[in-house]
């Protein structure tokens, strides 16, 4: 894949007139070179359906007078632009209206994306139908006839579906559309079919095509989905509903599957299909140095106008963006990530069956309450799911509710064997039953604790806070000491807050009265009494960070990297092996709130004299900052490298050399 991709969206309703008739090859690819895009993707049918160049295997659009992909795809090719063809697969609204037996229906016979056909929107198709065949033809045509350089679906995944063919499916079977896991099962295959048929029909053309699946979120834990991309985007447009809590959270994970991906943000103020919205360019060159931090190449999105014609206010402000992503290629390519921590992450686990939780769809609160807290703590984490190798960590973090079945205890045991620690909150750490601790932390679990929220009383002072009673809302579990030490304890409230008794605005006082302790530490590691990584995500509550950090901090005396940087500051280490090299990325920005819930980056404030030390077990003979080539000045010590880059503006790069 190539660092600076653009994917151009051009999903055109038939209402439009003259389609492509301002598409001028010049200029088309002159607005590439002002956006400094060396990939971009091109549309081969959109969500409307309609096919971007003359086509059997469907039709094209009506008000489309010549063959724009081919147009595009030549144009691109001439200046050495790679070109990605795009099939919408999930939907196709023109082929909806013909077939509606065909689409996804819910439990009530209810359409989704939009419900019916009484509001404008998009419906989706059931890959238990017919339907696949004639996407499938789509697929063998634009590959046979177009020099495409890879193949973009969209819109697609294991979906929930009790249209006719599903149902129909699994009583063929002998059973019930009423057996949920029956169903689930049908619905694994359908996506397991649809890939597997894609992929031949690919084989069948351009042998080695790359393709990718987009199902707008990688879920953490499903390998096996994951594996039937040749490689991953990860669509994360943080002011379009994913939020700037994503990428990270998808990255990290991402990265240790050992699979080219990029990361995809957009263009927009806000998300898809929006025309006339424009970030700031400070915006854009954060998002993709947080990709390059984060070892993936770029993806930027657009929305090319019906008349064809690029946009120059747009290329403008992606040109900002890549010209620098441009000169910083040569210190990403072939990285990989170094991390003391790894983060069990609760969407590949699911949570402890006795907790009556539910693990959101996109990002678990716990999940993004974890990562918010090692990046503003300044830990080089990963992302991991129970597949992983857990020796090569140093803390391994099972976030409030980690269920530990018996794959994962025969791990864990193995882990803390050879010298490994936990940290576990809340749920984590107890076995299936809930019943007792599955690790041993010096303490005995007595059950949930009668009062909710209560008080954490930490004995030890909590980074920039002082000794007091803090509340912690969260759920917490009643302990009893059992060998362990008591790093912190907790205070009951006078009594839970209800219509007989409350006090004040909230929730109750503490009584003070010791409730048993709340945080303890044995060999193994450090158990933390309640949901705080929930709680962090939900709440803020800056205890709650320093809580974490502190028993981090215990956990960890030597990490591989510290470092001055602020709070919203983010730092990563990755290594380049073949190069024999560290490089040391470090961004700054402020993402602020504008209008309800979308996150605004705008102004880049610059910072002085950033101190950082980096362990290393590799002889560093060189250390500068890139792209910029300046020698800077460094004091090696007992493996500890030791430098201060004088100013951080949006990003930086400081590469180690090593023997």
């Amino acid at each position: 894949m190539r660092f600076r991709q653009v994917h151009l969206d051009f999903h055109t309703s038939e209402a439009i007139k003259s389609i492509g008739e301002s598409f001028d090859k010049k200029q088309f690819q002159e607005m590439l070179m002002l956006g400094k895009v060396d990939s971009v993707t091109l549309f081969s049918k959109c969500h409307h359906g309609w096919a971007y160049h003359p086509s059997e295997a469907n039709e094209m659009h009506p008000e489309l007078g010549f063959d724009l992909l081919g147009a595009q795809i030549e144009a691109a090719h001439e200046i050495g632009v790679k070109t990605p063809v795009y099939l919408s697969a999930g939907l196709d609204e023109k082929l909806a209206r013909r077939h509606p037996e065909w689409l996804i229906r819910d439990e009530n016979d209810a359409t989704n994306w939009v419900k019916g056909f009484m509001e404008p929107g998009y419906h989706q198709f059931c890959m238990n139908s017919p339907y696949l065949d004639i996407l499938l033809a789509q697929i063998e045509e634009a590959l046979s006839r177009y020099d495409a350089d890879g193949l973009f679906l969209d819109i697609v995944g294991v979906r929930k579906c009790y249209c006719h063919n599903c149902m129909e499916s699994v009583r063929s079977e002998g059973k019930t559309p009423r057996d949920e896991t029956a169903m689930r099962a049908l619905w694994e295959q359908t996506y397991a079919n649809y890939t597997a048929r894609v992929k031949g029909t690919v084989e069948a053309v351009k042998p080695g095509l790359p393709i990718f699946h987009n199902g707008g979120h990688i879920t953490r834990g499903r390998r096996d989905l994951a594996s039937m991309n040749t490689h991953l985007e990860l669509e994360s447009l943080p002011t379009g509903g994913w939020g700037y809590d994503h990428f990270p959270l998808s990255a990290r994970y991402a990265q240790t599957l050992g699979v080219d991906f990029l990361g995809m943000t957009g263009k927009f103020h806000t998300s898809w299909g929006e025309f006339g919205g424009y970030k700031h360019p400070n915006a854009l060159r954060y998002e993709t140095a947080l990709s390059l931090a984060n070892g993936a190449k770029c993806s930027i999105g657009d929305q090319l106008h019906p008349n064809g014609r690029m946009d120059e206010a747009t290329y403008s402000l992606i040109g900002e963006a890549y010209g620098e992503v441009k000169q910083k290629e040569a210190w990403c390519v072939n990285a990989s990530n170094v991390a003391d921590v790894a983060l069990l992450s609760i969407e590949a686990t699911g949570v402890h069956p006795k907790s009556a939780a539910k693990a959101e769809a996109r990002t678990p609160h716990s999940d993004v309450g974890a990562v918010r807290m090692l990046l503003e703590g300044k830990l080089l984490f990963d992302i991991v799911d129970k597949e992983n190798d857990f020796s090569p960590y140093r803390v391994l973090i099972l976030p409030d509710y980690i269920a530990i079945d018996e794959e994962l205890q025969r791990k864990l045991e193995q882990y803390l064997a050879q010298g490994g620690k936990v940290l576990a909150t809340g749920w984590s750490g107890l076995n299936l039953e809930g019943e007792g601790f599955a690790i041993d932390f010096g303490a005995q679990y007595k059950g949930l604790n009668a009062y909710c929220p209560d008080y954490f009383r930490p004995l030890f002072k909590p980074g920039s806070l002082n000794m007091a009673s803090y509340i912690f809302y969260s759920q917490g579990q009643k302990l009893e000491l059992a060998g362990g030490a008591e790093l912190g304890k907790r205070e009951n409230p006078y009594f839970n807050r209800s219509a007989e008794a409350f006090c004040s605005h909230q929730h109750t006082p503490s009584s003070q009265e010791y409730g048993g302790p709340g945080m303890v530490e044995s060999a193994n590691g450090i158990y933390i009494a309640w949901n705080v990584f929930e709680d962090y995500a939900t709440k803020g509550s800056l205890i709650l960070k320093e809580t974490v950090l502190y028993a981090l901090n215990r956990l960890l005396p030597d990490k591989s990297l510290q470092t001055g940087l602020p709070a919203q500051g983010v730092v990563t280490l990755q290594e380049q092996k073949q190069e024999k090299r560290l490089v040391n990325h470090l961004l700054y920005a402020s993402p602020v709130l504008r209008g309800k819930g979308v996150e605004v980056i705008e102004d880049i404030v610059p910072l002085s004299d950033v101190r950082v030390s980096v362990r290393t077990q590799h002889p560093v003979n060189n250390v500068y900052l890139a792209p910029q080539m300046t020698q800077l000045p460094f004091e090696s010590k007992a493996g500890i490298i030791s430098y201060t880059v004088p100013e951080l503006e949006c990003h930086q790069m400081v590469v180690l050399d090593y023997e």
